[in-house]
């Protein structure tokens, strides 16, 4: 198991690579968001990550210290000019004695360099290429500009994401970034993986962060289909629209999430608060919602969040404080099961899900520029005396291993 030693914040870790995919060998391009996501899931699960790098920094206007950068824990990194033949030979080297490459350029750029999939697999027929993009590979938006937020406005998903009479409320970058992009591409590679054990072969992965927060709504068209989620924005069963799905303000100014859908759950709320189970488990009714909303609202306000987390916290209620960055990994649960951890001194989200026999582990936090390239480059084949050549002619960055 791996060394830790209990913190206030979380577990520090002086662990070793071996999670299920140790072994594995991954070449990310270096990009921002969704692929470095899906490199940190491989990283945090064994594999060897080798990050490949601009010699530049990608003036992307979100610098900060590299240790803050933790979607690269675990990795090791390398700087390559792709602009110059000798850069995309290394890469091309590379990709040979790799099992996955991660890209998340625009269709068609990878080509122009000289990387695309097709001379990487005909070196390399066992390759996963792994394209992760906001629109894919194809179709009339597939080389257009976007983000998080565009990506998921045609999918169904930010508009249905918001209070009543509002806006439609961007939910942070998780939706399309990270569950749609990251995890949906991560999924794909390990599919691929299993069946390349059977075929010996390796296959092109096209990841679109539409289709991924697309297929997060699956069970939301369910429900629409179904007759059973076509309210107005913020009137529904799971957008806030009914009083025992929402958020209540406390005493104190604080929050705690009430999600009794059940009415056992609403019962012992009610049992446990001291009002009538009649009163909530009549709020089935949506013309009732507004009076049930206000009527909660002012139960709630009677306790301060620890006052109402002392009294329900161990029933089956389904009453949870809202919870900062800053107090999550603190919680007693979060802190019994080590969900967090703090590496370098930075209290991050641990690694998920676990295994029995293999489990994954955060082994070291996000590399420098340069740094541990050259050693994983060489185990993965690259003859030492080539760095000095590249590094004199500026096709490698310099090594910090």
């Amino acid at each position: 198991m791996a060394s830790i030693g209990m913190g206030k914040e979380g577990m520090t870790l002086t662990s070793t690579r071996k999670g299920p995919l140790t072994g594995t060998r991954v070449i990310e391009i270096a990009g921002v968001g969704p692929g470095p996501m899906c490199g940190m899931l491989l990283a945090d699960m064994g594999a060897d990550v080798l990050l490949v790098e601009r010699l530049e920094p990608a003036g992307l206007g979100i610098s900060r210290p590299r240790k803050y950068e933790l979607l690269h824990r675990g990795k090791r990194s390398i700087a390559v000019d792709l602009k110059h033949a000798g850069g995309v030979a290394f890469v091309m080297d590379l990709a040979a004695t790799a099992d996955v490459l991660i890209e998340g350029f625009r269709p068609g750029t990878v080509e122009r360099l000289g990387l695309g999939p097709d001379p990487c697999m005909a070196r390399n027929p066992r390759l996963i290429y792994s394209r992760m993009t906001g629109y894919g590979q194809t179709g009339p938006l597939g080389r257009t500009a976007g983000h998080d937020l565009n990506y998921i406005a045609l999918t169904g998903a930010l508009h249905a994401i918001g209070r009543n009479g509002q806006p439609p409320s961007p939910p942070l970058n998780l939706v399309g970034d990270y569950a749609g992009g990251s995890m949906n591409l991560a999924f794909g590679i390990a599919c691929a993986l299993v069946e390349r054990a059977i075929s010996g072969k390796g296959q092109v992965i096209d990841a679109s962060m539409v289709e991924g927060a697309a297929l997060l709504m699956t069970s939301a068209f369910g429900l629409y289909a179904a007759g059973m989620h076509l309210a107005p924005r913020g009137q529904n069963l799971l957008d806030g629209g009914a009083p025992f799905y929402d958020v209540y303000a406390c005493a104190d100014g604080k929050f705690v999430a009430f999600a009794a859908i059940e009415h056992k759950f609403r019962d012992v709320f009610a049992d446990r608060a001291g009002v009538p189970r009649d009163s909530l488990t009549r709020l089935d009714d949506p013309a009732l919602w507004l009076e049930g909303k206000a009527m909660l609202a002012n139960l709630f306000a009677t306790r301060t969040q620890a006052a109402w987390c002392v009294l329900l916290e161990d029933t089956d209620a389904c009453v949870t404080p809202v919870l900062d960055r800053e107090q999550a990994p603190s919680h007693k649960h979060n802190a019994a099961r080590h969900s967090f951890v703090v590496n370098d001194g930075v209290t991050q989200p641990g690694v998920a899900p676990r295994f029995s026999r293999t489990p994954g582990a955060v082994t070291s936090p996000p590399p420098e520029t340069g740094s541990g390239g050259d050693a994983l480059a060489q185990a993965w084949g690259i003859d030492p005396e080539r760095f000095a050549t590249m590094r004199a002619a500026h096709v490698l960055g310099p090594s910090h291993s």
